[in-house]
Order: C-alpha cells, then structure tokens, then sequence
C-alpha cells in the first residue's frame, strides 16, 4: 500500500515561493495542492507550469494543506503564520522567523497549542558544505564570514542583518555552541530605511570570537566562511559549494620532512592544503525534503522555531545596536 502524501502549499509564488512550488511538485512523498499569492499573476504563473491549485484565501489554503511554505516578506510572516498555525498546519517560514521577538513568541506558543512543526528557512544549514562544517569543527576559536550581495528592492522591509546576514549568525551559533558573551557592532545606511551594510563581533563564553560581515551594496555575490581552531584551518564557499582544509598534523609532519632534509629549510609553499570533495545538491530542495519528512514523521526539523528564534534574538539585538544613537 502506497503512503500517502504530504499535500503542500506556498503562500507567497514571487522570485523565492516560485521554487518552493517547483521543489514540492517534484519531491516524493508531497503533493503540491495549491499556491496562494496577493498578486494573481504570479499564482496564474505557477498554476500555468504545474498545474496546481490557486488558493483564493489563506484559509482554503490551511483547508488543502497539512504543510506550508510561508515565503512573504518578513514582516508578514505572523500575519500569515497565525491562522495557518491555527487550523492545524505545519509550517516552514522563511528566515527570518519574524520582524519581531514579540510576533516570534507569538508564533512559537501557536505551534505549541496547535501541535504544529515549525521549520525556519535557514538554508544555509541543509547546504553540503554545512554538513562538512558540522563533521569537522570540533572547537572553534576564531570564525569570519563574508556574504554579500547586489541590492534590490526585494527583503529591503528589513535591515541587512535581517535580511542577509542572520543566515551566518545561525551558522556560527551551531558551530560555536557557548553562550554568548558581548556583541559589537556597526552599519551603515545607504539607499534603504535601515542598515545595507554591517559588521558584528560575537565573543562567546567559550572564548570563541565570530566577526560577520554582511552588505546588500556589493558588486559581486559572496557567502564564505574562514574557521580557524587548535587543530585546522577551514575555508568554504557556500555559494560554490567548494573549500580547502589545512590541517595541524600535516604541517607537523611537513615540518619534519623539512628537518631531516626531504623539503628545502623555509619553504612552506608545498604546505599540503586539501581540496574538501563537497558533493553538490540544491540547498532548498534538501531542505524541503527534510521539511517534508519531518512531518510525515512528526519529528522536530533540523531548523525548530525555537532555533529561528534564537538566530532572531541575536540578529535583533545588533540591529537595535547599529541603530543605537552613539552617546
């Protein structure tokens, strides 16, 4: 007997809902039911190329749907989240969580009256390379991050914080693992209401210090990260899904090499550094799967509300920094 499959919904089918649609229609285990979105072209869009369901409110949408992707802009999240929440629906909500700590709270305590998953859409944390960081950092004592990107209009609702960097603050926190201890930072105002571009400085209890950079004013696009700790040095590139590794006990070993004769004394050029054989997949798709999954049976995501929120409360907490007036 066949299982029976999840029947998802998107709310929201602009430049991101869009691939949440097309990753449902071809994930098995889901059924994409149906698309909601305050503008009808994009709906009649996505209806056009898979042949799914236009939801004429979000409440046939909660009728159709045991799971749902929210992918409206971030401070509709609670807005949208609430009633889904409310008529049983399990959701994956795009990072951030919420604008708010206070709409976040709200939005944890619906999906635990409701015994509803929430899922937050960090998709960093289902990237390939995350699953090499995660396997190879044991103790972490300095950590830098890079991501940067054209600007545009889209995600604007909200700070760069918000918008682009919270992806490594998350990051950092599942790598760091230690409470944090003082938090620095600053940014700068250039076309937007609020920060494009910010700098924060993480010292950790442990001793650990993260410092993450992020603009939406760059030329270019980058999401790198740069491990350093007792035993190696790791950089990755999130975005090419490639990285290479020095490792302590191979220096040790060159070294020696280099004092008995077999390396010319000084030089460090042929310093063994290892390319990370990092098996490429989609990012999304891999967390839909895994969103997917977790419902169908019934276990907390990789991503929960209560880590989301976290991520929010820190990436809060420097935006009310940066916008701090200095005294």
């Amino acid at each position: 007997m066949a299982s029976t499959k999840i029947r998802c919904g998107v709310i929201g089918v602009g430049s991101l809902g869009q691939h949440h649609a097309r990753i449902y229609a071809a994930t098995p285990g889901a059924e994409l039911a149906g698309v909601y979105d305050s503008d009808p072209s994009h709906a009649a869009s996505v209806n056009a190329r898979h042949g799914c369901r236009v939801f004429a409110s979000l409440e046939e949408a909660a009728e159709a749907c045991d799971a749902v992707s929210v992918v409206v802009p971030t401070d509709r999240h609670a807005e949208v989240a609430l009633p889904l929440l409310a008529r049983g629906c399990h959701l994956l909500i795009e990072k951030p969580l919420c604008a708010s700590l206070e709409e976040a709270e709200q939005v944890v305590a619906a999906a635990r009256q409701n015994a509803c998953l929430v899922q937050v859409g960090h998709v960093e944390h289902f990237n390939p390379v995350m699953a090499f960081l995660e396997k190879e950092v044991s103790d972490p004592r300095f950590i830098t991050t890079e991501r940067l990107a054209p600007y545009q209009l889209r995600g604007t609702e909200v700070g760069v914080v918000l918008d682009l960097m919270i992806h490594d603050i998350g990051i950092v926190l599942a790598l760091v693992r230690s409470p944090l201890k003082r938090i620095d930072s600053v940014g700068v105002k250039v076309l937007s209401k609020t920060e494009d571009i910010a700098n924060a400085r993480l010292l950790f209890e442990n001793g650990c210090v993260a410092n993450l950079s992020a603009s939406r004013m760059s030329l270019k696009k980058a999401r790198e990260i740069r491990v350093f700790q007792g035993d190696a040095y790791l950089s990755l590139d999130f975005m090419n899904q490639t990285g290479h590794l020095v490792r302590k006990s191979d220096i040790i070993a060159y070294g020696l090499k280099m004092k008995i004769g077999l390396v010319k004394p000084g030089d460090y050029s042929s310093v063994p550094v290892h390319q990370i054989p990092i098996e490429k997949g989609e990012p999304l798709a891999l967390e839909l799967a895994h969103f997917v999954e977790s419902v169908a049976r019934a276990k907390q995501p990789k991503v929960s509300a209560a880590m989301g929120k976290t991520a929010l409360e820190v990436a809060i907490a420097i935006s009310d920094q940066i916008r701090r007036p200095a005294s």
